[in-house]
């Protein structure tokens, strides 16, 4: 939502001093590391600010604290320390209205591929409360939303990969969140999927001034995001606009495109190895 030179906009999402440690495993307590500063911070001390209508990104590879904070922000995990406030609603205290205000798109599918694209719907309104023709004409207009209309009685297990994730969209839209959070939104999609989340990404920031907040792991997502937190190790090691930090590495950046979209995982996994 535009603001005015002297108007700020609001925090849709704040971070405070963010500390989490997993529990010790018990090979590792009988081995003397049964104090729980001797597990390392798979968060440290995180801070945020995220404004609303903000399309943000977390960016960082496997290990650096990502799904942890997914879920935290998600409200499946509870922090060792620190607080996370939704439009200033505390997930700890206020757990019913902080959820309102979220929905989640997570990386693994939580659809039941048995059932139709509809019914997935229906079920996941129950869940929240809703029902009758207020459900109905919601789920209509979600389907229609993203396309969907016309296949709205088929099974899940039908639909390609795309179209699976157009359906989560749905899911997580149906209560009329007021921040949308997404776990790695392009795994398993192929380059015209991706393109096509994104047209629906963008359409929901300027009709609905939806707030995104993603995980990714690939630059050329985050460079999508009005802003990008690069988390390494528990730790936030920068934070800015897309452009602002790519123009901080200084020098060439080379990006390699493979023919097959198939090949990218490997492609990464040698270029780490090789050069990491």
């Amino acid at each position: 939502m535009p603001t005015t030179a002297t108007e700020q906009p609001a925090h849709a999402l704040r971070i405070e001093g963010l500390t989490h440690r997993y529990p010790v495993a018990r090979k590792q307590a009988r081995k003397g590391a049964a104090h729980p500063d001797a597990q390392p911070a798979a968060l440290d001390g995180i801070d945020l600010n995220i404004r609303e209508g903000e399309a943000f990104a977390l960016l960082g590879p496997n290990g650096s604290g990502k799904s942890t904070l997914f879920r935290i922000i998600s409200t499946l995990l509870r922090p060792t320390a620190g607080r996370v406030t939704l439009f200033g609603l505390d997930p700890a205290t206020d757990p019913h209205a902080a959820r309102a205000q979220l929905g989640v798109v997570f990386q693994s599918p939580s659809l039941d591929v048995k059932l139709t694209a509809r019914e997935n719907l229906s079920h996941q309104g129950r869940l929240h409360g809703l029902n009758g023709s207020g459900l109905r004409d919601r789920i209509d207009a979600l389907l229609a939303q993203f396309n969907l209309a016309d296949r709205a009685d088929e099974y899940v297990e039908r639909f390609s990969g795309g179209m699976k994730r157009r359906v989560e969209l749905a899911k997580a839209l149906l209560h009329e969140p007021r921040l949308l959070l997404m776990d790695e939104p392009a795994t398993g999609l192929d380059p015209g999927a991706r393109r096509d989340l994104w047209r629906q990404i963008d359409r929901l920031r300027t009709e609905r001034g939806i707030t995104v907040v993603l995980t990714t792991h690939l630059m050329d997502e985050a460079d999508r995001c009005d802003r990008v937190a690069i988390l390494s190790h528990g730790k936030v090691a920068a934070i800015d606009t897309p452009a602002a930090l790519k123009a901080a590495i200084g020098g060439d950046v080379v990006t390699v495109t493979p023919a097959d979209a198939a090949d990218v995982d490997a492609l990464q996994a040698d270029i780490t190895e090789r050069f990491g």
